[in-house]
């Protein structure tokens, strides 16, 4: 079955590779096309990534449609084109407006959604409502944007004769959707256990970043959790601000901008015995991928008081619902900041 895979992030590269490899897809007959974002960090994870997938055999290909409307229009155009002999089309994002632009234009037999991290659950949410696919962070779209969502979704909805399979480590459950367990055995599988040091890592989050959580308490928490547990190293949000990161630098604490996904780094690198993120995708991915390691993954909830005002009404909630549901998935600790 020909198939193309369209990701926009590292996360959902590497998830690509770990849908290939469990489910044995033909990777002669597999392609996967990186829509390049603007974010350096984010390009700079991707081209570590991309190499690393081409080592193991994908056939991987590089575009820029963000480089102004014609860039965008000519790559839409392309992907129009060579979608036209694709039975199976892999997307890492269904929330993404480019994605869903180019599954509007198209008519898969199949269609594979690969974890876009915890936005896979509110694909879920969404999915089951019958909502439109907006990010649960988002203050709204336009028009042509709302009306792009809608067509996309009905190339996939049911009775649209296309088969829909999730590909998630995340606890989600769809009716008339094939869901598929991401235990990420191709990372553990192609690299050795990690080596674990004495003192503890925090995972960043790039909740200040999109509004959603102030500054200031952020930096408290952060040298709370650095006294309390013995943190020495700062694993940076590939979307982090770099002010905010010097603070962070401040505090005492050695922050890394790791050049691939995490799931990646703490399998190659030195890690932690014990790893602190606040809610979002890695307190669902690290504990697989730590599997049988001495490392171990805590979680710490944001406080009420650490919301902006222009944080979404549902932010607690959503995010509550991240930390609910690794906890009772994987058994995770939380620790108070």
């Amino acid at each position: 079955m020909r198939t193309l895979a369209l990701v926009e992030s590292p996360a959902q590269l590497l998830n690509v590779v770990e849908w290939a490899h469990q489910t044995d897809a033909d990777r002669s007959l597999l392609t996967t096309v990186v829509l390049a974002p603007r974010n350096e960090m984010s390009r700079l994870q991707l081209h570590r990534t991309a190499q690393l997938a081409a080592d193991a055999g994908h056939a991987v290909r590089w575009c820029e449609p963000r480089q102004g409307t014609t860039s965008t229009l000519r790559t839409v155009t392309a992907l129009a084109e060579q979608l036209r002999g694709v039975d199976r089309l892999v997307l890492g994002d269904p929330f993404s407006g480019l994605l869903q632009l180019v599954l509007s234009l198209s008519h898969p037999r199949e269609v594979v959604v690969v974890d876009d991290g915890t936005a896979t659950l509110q694909f879920a949410r969404l999915w089951t409502s019958g909502e439109s696919l907006v990010r649960w962070h988002s203050s709204g779209s336009g028009r042509s944007r709302r009306q792009v969502a809608a067509l996309a979704r009905r190339r996939i909805a049911p009775g649209s004769g296309c088969e829909v399979t999730v590909f998630s480590c995340m606890p989600v459950h769809l009716d008339g959707v094939t869901v598929l367990h991401n235990d990420f055995s191709w990372v553990r599988t192609a690299f050795e256990d990690p080596r674990v040091k004495d003192t503890s890592d925090l995972i960043g989050t790039s909740l200040v970043e999109t509004g959603v959580v102030d500054v200031a308490h952020y930096l408290r928490g952060v040298r709370a959790l650095a006294g309390e547990h013995s943190i020495d190293r700062y694993f940076a949000h590939r979307k982090e601000d770099g002010a905010k990161l010097a603070q962070i630098e401040a505090i005492g604490l050695q922050v890394v901008q790791p050049e691939l996904p995490l799931e990646l780094v703490v399998r190659r690198e030195v890690v932690g015995q014990t790893l602190i993120s606040f809610p979002s995708t890695v307190v669902h991915t690290l504990p697989l991928v730590l599997k049988g390691t001495r490392a171990q993954l805590l979680i710490c909830d944001i406080a009420d008081d650490w919301y902006t005002r222009q944080a979404p009404s549902h932010a607690d909630r959503f995010l509550g619902e991240i930390s609910t549901s690794a906890r009772n998935t994987h058994r995770l600790v939380s620790v108070a900041c």
